[in-house]
């Protein structure tokens, strides 16, 4: 059992505009084809850069605080309760950002499919992840230029 409003993190991140603290919930509860984290994203930060996947699905949970979600179809305040589902593709792709003085506690669960492909349509990026999933432990992932192509025979 573990309690989601513990302050018991497993990783921080501290790049600039991406300041938070994880905690691998579905990780520490057993999970193989489930991931589930919770986020205390810090004010003024973001969780991730604005992306989507080609694999997996996702669904956020506000647990406290409020944060902005950045969705294709623009910015949704969501705060304690509200929930969101970002399906595969680029109808998909989601951000979410806690633009308040407050820290925001939020849940993100998502399926677990490898391989996986995601894709970052403000740099342009693209991040392979040929054997496991995102935020799975161990496996190989890259991240490239999305821009950078070459000749099939090279």
């Amino acid at each position: 059992m573990e309690n989601i409003y513990a302050d018991d993190w497993d990783a921080s991140e501290d790049h600039p505009g991406y300041e938070w603290d994880r905690m691998r919930l579905a990780r520490r509860l057993g999970g193989e084809m489930l991931g589930a984290s919770i986020y205390l994203i810090r004010p003024g930060q973001r969780s991730f850069p604005y992306h989507f996947h080609h694999a997996n699905e996702e669904m956020l949970i506000v647990l406290d605080g409020t944060v902005t979600v950045r969705t294709p179809e623009g910015d949704d305040i969501a705060g304690r309760g509200d929930a969101m589902i970002f399906p595969r593709g680029p109808g998909g792709a989601h951000q979410v950002v806690n633009h308040t003085d407050e820290p925001a506690r939020i849940l993100m669960i998502s399926t677990m499919a490898s391989p996986e492909i995601s894709e970052y349509p403000d740099s342009g990026n693209v991040g392979l992840f040929p054997d496991r999933a995102p935020g799975a432990p161990g496996g190989i992932g890259r991240f490239i230029d999305g821009a950078a192509e070459v000749d099939y025979f090279s």
